[in-house]
């Protein structure tokens, strides 16, 4: 980490969006993350979401995509997972906020005197615990750069007061705070010309919060050419050289990369001026030109049941498991093909579907809908020896796939499917009963980082060993993200290690099982935690990586 000059003040980057929602301003914090951080600067980012709930857990992912668990058990926005990515570091809870979380800490401080009997108010009060988030934040990472995406789109109700607050921190110090813009350039094709309209009047909505952009990154279907850049130089009132191209790409790890064709982080730098430390995006460049080298393939077929969003497929909902499958194909100079799989398809259709793939995934999910589907999935690759990964709740429904076809026991279930099973194979966890009956959902459940150590001997023991270079007599102890409510039933543990279920990952105190595999299977491990929240293009996860590598092995 370099160390910040003390006389030298936090820089701040505002990240706002322009025309439509999903233009990428996460991917956009992100890449600029990565350039400046490339550049040797200590660079952080923040996530504004303006709803009310205090944090995403409680949102179904088809209403706003994943929810991403950071490693302090915050339940956070899939943005925070870009930023990780691409920065390729930890982001804690106090890089995240919610309108919900500024106006309960508001109301709170009123409740506490805090305020001193003064009336108070939502301006000047609630941007100005924005700004006070956005500084503990800084305080926390000791950030040079400290990056702010403000969710949602300018002109929305939603967002005002956390752009009032960017304009108070531009207020206050000038020099120090920067804007940005991804709008949406649309190119229709009946009229066949890309049009700045849009973005003309998203810049005079952002101007009427009392805010002018540095710079617009135009997000387009092709890359914008220099009369649309001089249009909205001259419209937009910024430099043209401020007009950033960000046409539409095959892989997000590519936008640093293409930002840079613009000079964008020089610009940054030179508007801040900040000195050039001569950074470069040598080893992530090298990592991108072997994405877009690869010729081997893989197809890995993801049974969920978070896609559909009307007519509609949502793949927002599992992009940490995308991504990391993504990264583990890097690390084997392969290209994965991904498809979607409805479990109730499944349910409907039978596994016919399955034939064609060269590995499963079933991914997190929550209560009944879809799970005879997956346990039919699973049950397909258990016993035609086709590579498969259960992560939480695909590690669950294999163990009752297991209970059911190997040892016999018909009626096991999870008591989130059924609560009064009588062979309650995953069981609910300790403590969590009481919080069920009081209806306390938002918050509760196992989350965050957690140690497992990896059972010696074990595919899951020899993937970590391939990573760590261990010795292979010594315990392995990983930290790894976890966000259930349920967990193995350890009085059923002994039945199914007899049977041929290893237990290959436990706590350190021997009490919860993080994950299992079947020993005389190519790949058929389960596990309870998310290793798709830490792994990273730069750093890809080891589980992942062997899963991909066993997939192209087992290829017919």
């Amino acid at each position: 980490m370099t160390k910040k000059n003390k006389k030298q003040k936090t820089k701040y980057l505002f990240v706002v969006g322009g025309v439509i929602s999903g233009v990428g301003k996460g991917i956009t914090v992100a890449s600029i993350g990565r350039i400046l951080t490339s550049n040797g600067y200590n660079v952080s980012a923040i996530k504004i979401d303006p709803y009310i709930n205090l944090d995403a857990g409680t949102m179904n992912p088809t209403e706003h995509g994943e929810v991403f668990i950071t490693e302090d058990g915050d339940e956070t926005d899939q943005d925070i997972g870009n930023y990780e990515r691409f920065l390729n570091k930890n982001i804690y809870k106090e890089n995240y906020m919610t309108t919900g979380r500024v106006y309960q800490t508001v109301i709170n401080k009123e409740r506490n005197l805090e305020y001193s009997g003064k009336c108070v108010e939502v301006v000047p009060h609630i941007p100005e615990e924005v700004i006070r988030r956005i500084k503990l934040a800084v305080k926390k990472e000791e950030a040079e750069i400290m990056i702010v995406e403000i969710g949602g789109t300018v002109g929305e109700y939603q967002n005002l007061l956390f752009l009032e607050a960017a304009r108070m921190m531009h207020l206050a110090e000038p020099e120090n705070v920067l804007f940005i813009m991804v709008s949406y350039l649309p190119a229709p094709s009946i009229i066949g010309e890309m049009k700045t309209k849009p973005t003309q009047r998203a810049v005079r909505d952002l101007n009427s919060a009392g805010i002018q952009p540095d710079f617009i990154v135009a997000r387009s279907q092709a890359s914008i050419d220099a009369p649309r850049k001089k249009k909205l130089a001259i419209f937009c009132n910024i430099q043209e050289e401020g007009v950033i191209g960000a046409p539409d790409i095959d892989s997000i790890y590519e936008v640093p990369i293409n930002f840079e064709k613009d000079n964008l982080g020089k610009r940054i730098l030179a508007k801040f001026n900040l000195p050039d430390r001569g950074g470069s995006l040598k080893e992530w460049s090298a990592m991108v030109k072997s994405i877009k080298s690869a010729t081997k393939t893989v197809k890995i077929g993801i049974v969920g049941k978070y896609f559909s969003t009307g007519d509609f497929c949502l793949t927002d909902s599992y992009i940490s498991v995308i991504e990391a499958i993504k990264h583990g194909a890097i690390a084997n100079s392969c290209k994965p093909i991904l498809s979607w799989i409805n479990a109730e398809d499944i349910e409907k259709n039978g596994v016919e579907s399955l034939k064609q793939y060269d590995g499963i995934i079933v991914p997190q999910g929550w209560g009944v809908r879809g799970s005879e589907g997956k346990i039919k999935a699973i049950k397909y690759c258990r016993e035609n020896k086709i590579p498969y990964f259960g992560l939480c709740y695909g590690m669950q429904m294999a163990v009752i796939e297991f209970a059911r076809n190997v040892l016999g026991f018909k009626d096991a279930s999870s008591e989130e499917i059924d609560p009064k099973t009588s062979c309650p194979v995953i069981h609910i966890m300790p403590g969590q009963k009481e919080l069920l009956l009081k209806k306390q959902y938002g918050g509760t459940i196992r989350k965050g980082g957690w140690l497992c150590r990896a059972v010696i001997g074990t595919h899951l023991y020899k993937a970590y060993q391939k990573k760590f270079s261990a010795d292979s007599n010594k315990d392995i102890i990983i930290s790894e993200r976890h966000r259930h409510r349920y967990e193995f039933n350890n009085d059923y543990l002994e039945k199914f290690e007899k049977a041929g279920l290893k237990i290959c990952g436990v706590s350190p105190d021997n009490q919860i099982v993080e994950a299992i595999e079947i020993t005389d299977h190519p790949f058929f491990i389960g596990t309870q935690f998310h290793p798709e929240y830490i792994s990273r293009p730069l750093d890809p996860h080891p589980l992942f990586v062997e899963f991909v590598r066993v997939c192209l092995a087992q290829k017919k």
